[in-house]
């Protein structure tokens, strides 16, 4: 799975240079990206194209979103690296409904390939709707455990039980026992199964772990962390995303053993990181899941390539710690980690 993963790296990387967070409200027009075709004759350009490639992008993330931002860059760099029409749509605040009636307007549109993000398996009928109408689709972010049945060309995202293992074993490594998963008030299947990857690592460590529901961006989302920190006499917490990673740091603020980490980046973050206040966060590479889905539908709609058709290709989990996060902060304050 490695060996596939840095292969499809390294096809995207050679088409051009390189370049799940709040839920505040904030509305986005549509906005459609259109690239700058290569001049004639320069190395890697293809034969006269004609008509663009059009690609629909929709996704759960709203645009307020740190991490939606990175995302969102990507698609971005990849539209005008392979001369890419893109549609980029996202809820104002997400919703199951809205996210259907979204993906139904990209069928509607009859685009030569679609990207969907998959955070509840609600959107399942509708994404094989897409598959029946003859649309190439490709999934991202979370959906790894899913996105099999649906008929899709591929998955591009981290699996999130394996990143939720693994990062329990890092903290079960550093001595901890009892953990607590930070979770989201929003059900999010992948942000679920982080959880349940960490509990089984706890189980194996002799441990256990409890998880609690929060609303990230809320005042009170620091004190609710606290409290469940102390009622389950934790020594180590991991956090679902990167607004619920802070507010964990501000959580245990002059609280002495107890080791914090987080999924997802931001400037703040490997801040945190980098002072020693989380032990590590987990980098899904969210910019890679916007970038190598346009890549693979523009070169499967101009050539019909495309590889290893039916897998996943995991853009995570990459650790970053205090010895890293320096390497990282610049990068992230581009949105690119």
């Amino acid at each position: 799975m490695r060996r596939w993963a840095s292969t499809v790296v390294a096809i995207a990387l050679g088409l051009g240079a390189l370049g799940c967070g709040q839920t505040t409200t904030e509305r986005e027009a549509p906005v459609t990206i259109k690239g700058t075709p290569p001049a004639r004759g320069e190395a890697g350009t293809a034969a006269p194209r004609g008509t663009n490639v059009r690609i629909w992008v929709v996704t759960h993330g709203q645009a307020s979103s740190a991490f939606w931002a990175i995302v969102r860059n990507g698609v971005d760099a990849a539209a005008r690296q392979v001369d890419a029409d893109v549609t980029y749509r996202a809820p104002d605040v997400y919703s199951l409904q809205t996210m259907v009636a979204l993906i139904d307007q990209a069928v509607a549109a009859h685009p030569d390939g679609l990207v969907v993000s998959l955070p509840e398996a609600g959107l399942a009928p509708t994404i094989r709707r897409a598959v029946a109408a003859g649309i190439p689709v490709v999934t991202i972010n979370s959906g790894s455990d899913m996105y099999a049945k649906l008929g899709v060309l591929a998955h591009v995202g981290q699996p999130e039980d394996v990143a939720g293992y693994k990062s329990g074993r890092r903290l079960a490594a550093a001595g901890v026992r009892r953990a607590v998963c930070v979770n989201l008030k929003i059900v999010n299947v992948g942000l679920d199964a982080r959880c349940a990857g960490l509990a089984r690592a706890m189980r194996e460590a002799g441990g256990r772990s409890t998880m609690i529901r929060i609303d990230d961006v809320a005042a009170t989302a620091p004190g609710r962390i606290a409290r469940a920190v102390r009622a389950a006499h934790a020594d180590g917490v991991l956090a679902c995303n990167a607004v619920s990673g802070l507010a964990t740091v501000q959580a245990l603020r002059g609280t002495q053993g107890v080791t914090a980490a987080t999924f997802d980046l931001g400037p703040d973050v490997l801040a945190a990181v980098k002072r020693g206040r989380l032990a590590f966060a987990v980098d899904q590479q969210g910019y890679l899941q916007g970038y190598l889905p346009v890549v693979l539908l523009a070169e499967r709609a101009r050539y019909g390539l495309f590889p290893a058709q039916g897998e996943v290709i995991p853009t995570g989990p990459n650790f970053v710690t205090a010895r890293t996060a320096g390497q990282a902060i610049a990068l992230a304050r581009r949105s690119i980690r």
